[in-house]
């Protein structure tokens, strides 16, 4: 979202509809106050309601609850910066709403990338002995796909090279996690600028001690003839290393969640999906069953409301409906009704209506596609059974929790990892991949006839087949490159999509394993 500031006197409405925008595009955006971090949106809810002639702005979480009055927002270099009145007070103070929790200044960014460094070349030092240590860096390199954040380097012993990449304890989970594909991409970058000079038929790849359980897996089912794969894990504050196991049946301390009737959850909740369906009889409204106790209602995927059961203060079970784009959240109640009938009718105008620029339009892409893939899965793959499948499955291994977009089945019973983009994405490739290894698992333990996925159909012992989609323009130029590197037995499929995927599915071009 672009730089946005404040010419005119905004309304409340204008306020409110900023701020849902800004959260609505940063599901991981968190509030600061006074210098402190109050509140992450990973846990956080929020509401933005114009009353009269102010916007009020309510959030809470398990920890606290917080009220403002908001006079003004504005965004300024990515930061969502609010002018709010407590209540009781004339003088207003300021709360932003940062896209991330890393406030990290760049300066202090660079200066922990480069104590890393060092670190790193020591351990290659002690590691590799006999190699000469030939280049590293941390500089970006956007044109070949290469951030500021992993190190990349080279190891020389004569002809030999070997490719070096390392994430420090510094970063986030997710770009330890993603380090592969930075690693797989930096050895086809050597072997392609050095093919004349030397062989690169290595890779080294280094990850901070006890969170390398993801990049263990993503690796072990790399081509182990294209190259010799290893793992490392590093502890910097002793630097002491450890080289990880490999193994193509690396064992996952993982577990699969129960399938639940979808049918049944959405009879349960008949009241209440009668009710919206009354509400905004011209709205093309989906219900989807999302668990035992939950009903999600989406528009063009959507989620605007969301119906549960829950306990009252008798501990007597009852309906509940909130709605808002989350992470807002308001109540259905006589009080609020008009305010939900208002989100319907803009949604309607604004998601439907194809207003580009509207944050309606935009928000939750991936839903909408995977929301129009699902009226016929045989668009995407004619092995597909297009009667039969499950959005969104929840796989955990241990604290990490991987959601599949859609896994399928094909009319000879083999099972299919389906994962969806609907904009460029660097990880698309190690993404799916992560996420098919998962669900290989689970259908070697039987996990899946266990927990109740596909009555009724006999599961073929043979390994899931992985079909990854995105409209043909926002395939990334790195992913052709990351597919040749995945393992010859690993059945995928690469589909591009016509960009009017909105209208219905179309694939223009196919790309599948040889």
């Amino acid at each position: 979202m672009e730089n946005k500031s404040v010419s005119a006197p905004q309304s409340p409405g204008e306020i409110a509809d900023l701020v849902s925008a800004y959260i609505g595009e940063h599901p991981a955006a968190v509030v600061v106050e006074d210098g402190k971090m109050l509140f992450d949106f990973a846990t956080a809810r929020y509401s933005a309601a114009p009353e009269r002639d102010r916007c009020l702005l309510q959030i809470w979480s398990e920890e606290r609850n917080i009220v403002r009055r908001a006079t003004s927002a504005e965004i300024r270099n990515g930061i969502l910066k609010l002018s709010v009145l407590r209540f009781g007070q004339s003088k207003p103070s300021r709360m932003e709403v940062c896209a991330q929790a890393e406030r990290r200044s760049p300066s202090a960014l660079k200066a922990m990338r480069a104590a890393y460094q060092r670190t790193l070349e020591r351990t290659l030092a002690r590691m590799f002995p006999g190699w000469t240590l030939e280049r590293i860096t941390t500089s970006a390199d956007l044109e070949h796909s290469f951030g500021a954040v992993c190190a990349r380097g080279r190891l020389r012993r004569g002809t030999e090279r070997i490719a070096v990449v390392g994430c420090g304890q510094g970063e986030s989970q997710s770009t330890i996690d993603n380090s592969v594909a930075v690693a797989v991409l930096w050895l086809d970058y050597c072997r392609e600028h050095l093919a004349a000079r030397s062989h690169t038929a290595s890779l080294a790849l280094f990850v901070p001690e006890g969170r390398a359980l993801t990049a263990q897996l993503r690796l072990s089912h790399l081509d182990r003839e294209a190259a010799q794969w290893r793992l490392f894990a590093l502890d910097e504050r002793t630097e002491q290393c450890e080289e990880l196991d490999l193994a193509s049946e690396l064992n996952l301390n993982t577990h699969l969640v129960h399938c639940f009737s979808r049918q049944q959850t959405l009879e349960r909740f008949a009241g209440s999906i009668a009710r919206m369906s009354a509400l905004c009889p011209q709205a093309e409204v989906e219900s989807v069953a999302i668990s035992s106790s939950a009903v999600s209602f989406r528009f063009h995927g959507l989620e605007f409301a969301r119906a549960t059961l829950e306990p009252d203060r008798h501990f007597r079970i009852r309906e509940r409906v909130v709605f808002g784009a989350a992470p807002a959240e308001y109540e259905w109640n006589d009080g609020t009704e008009a305010l939900l009938v208002e989100l319907i009718d803009r949604l309607r105008l604004k998601r439907a209506g194809r207003d580009h620029l509207h944050p309606f339009y935009r928000l939750q892409p991936e839903r909408w596609l995977q929301s129009v893939v699902e009226r016929d899965l045989s668009l995407i793959d004619s092995r597909l059974d297009p009667s039969l499948f499950y959005p969104q499955v929840p796989a955990f291994a241990a604290s990490d929790r991987a959601v599949i977009d859609l896994l399928g089945i094909t009319g000879d019973g083999r099972l299919a990892v389906i994962e969806l983009k609907a904009a460029e994405d660097f990880h698309l490739p190690v993404q799916g991949l992560d996420y098919w290894a998962r669900v290989r698992q689970h259908h070697r333990r039987g996990d899946f006839q266990r927990s109740g996925y596909f009555h009724g159909r006999i599961l073929s012992e043979r390994d899931p087949i992985l079909i990854l989609a995105a409209p043909a323009l926002h395939v990334h130029p790195s992913t052709a490159t990351m597919l040749r590197y995945f393992s010859p037995e690993l059945d995928w499929t690469l589909a591009a999509l016509d960009e009017r995927w909105r209208d219905g599915i179309r694939v223009v071009f196919r790309k599948q394993n040889e």
